[in-house]
């Protein structure tokens, strides 16, 4: 028993180890919705965990943007489609991202006549 919890935690700390090494990728995002044809974008340091987070907040009707929980209150989450539109480089420093993030989701908002989250 002592053995098996001993693996345990050094099978949770390469876990860690694993998890903090990870390649971030940071970019922005748009969420649609098929039956009415809108769109939000927005951009996220981290594209792997936002999708998730969005539907999480949405589910729990707590999403800050009301006219994207409306679509998800009248359509569900099949109602609504995730795409990542655009990466930012690896290269740049967490200030340098933050500023692109923010360019950039103005940008593809004026392309896309969406709404920003």
């Amino acid at each position: 028993m002592v053995e098996k919890a001993r693996m345990q935690r050094d099978e949770r700390k390469v876990a860690i180890v694993a998890y903090k090494e990870r390649r971030i990728e940071s970019g922005v995002y748009a969420v649609r919705c098929m039956a009415s044809g809108e769109t939000w974008v927005g951009g996220a340091p981290d594209l792997r965990t936002i999708q998730n987070r969005i539907w999480f907040t949405l589910r729990h009707r707590s999403h800050p943007t009301p006219s994207l929980q409306q679509a998800w209150h009248l359509h569900g989450a099949d109602g609504l489609c995730f795409e990542v539109i655009e990466r930012l480089k690896d290269d740049e420093s967490p200030a340098d991202r933050d500023r692109a993030l923010k360019d950039l989701v103005v940008r593809w908002a004026d392309r896309l006549r969406a709404r920003r989250i």
